[in-house]
């Protein structure tokens, strides 16, 4: 009877924190992005865009990004290339939402499941930068790899570390009985 009644409470604490971070982040997009006559991302998606511009600029691409003017996204180039869109699933919030849910599942005490969720999240986030670059980097050099190096190679990478967050956080820092 326990197992159910600890299964039951992980299930309850992680479906209600998605739910709750979700409405959030819904009513973050729907009140900062604009889809009428003049496109405009969320502010997150757009700094994810140009910090990325900035560090491809850093290791040697000429790179910029603009509004998109058809849609809610921003455009990449790469030495005056038009590369890539980003768009609000780039931006790693969606999984950071999903990160932030499983951690308070099992949670610890207040101030160590509050610091494990900052870190890994920044540690998302940035491991996010540093793959859109990456993949802008693949696809400005080997186009023909577009739906392998984005449906596959790429999402990989951001669900990989989450998952390795989420064992580190399991095996060492979360109060579950063993």
């Amino acid at each position: 009877m326990q197992n159910n009644k600890t299964v039951v409470f992980f299930l309850i604490k992680f479906f209600g924190t998605y739910l709750i971070l979700f409405l959030i982040y819904s009513w973050y997009l729907n009140s900062t992005q604009n889809k009428i006559e003049i496109f405009a991302c969320a502010p997150i998606t757009k700094t994810v865009a140009i910090q990325t511009s900035k560090l491809l600029n850093f290791l040697g691409y000429n790179a910029k990004v603009e509004q998109h003017s058809e849609e809610v996204s921003m455009k990449l180039f790469i030495n005056d290339t038009y590369i890539a869109r980003i768009i609000e699933g780039c931006n790693s919030i969606s999984i950071i939402i999903l990160f932030i849910a499983f951690i308070i599942a099992f949670a610890n005490t207040f101030k160590v499941t509050a610091l494990y969720v900052l870190f890994g999240s920044l540690i998302i986030y940035g491991t996010n930068i540093i793959r859109v670059t990456i993949i802008s980097i693949a696809l400005y050099k080997y186009p023909e790899y577009e739906k392998l190096l984005h449906d596959v190679v790429f999402p990989s990478i951001i669900y990989g570390v989450t998952f390795l967050l989420w064992f580190v956080w399991v095996r060492y820092f979360s109060k579950l009985k063993k």
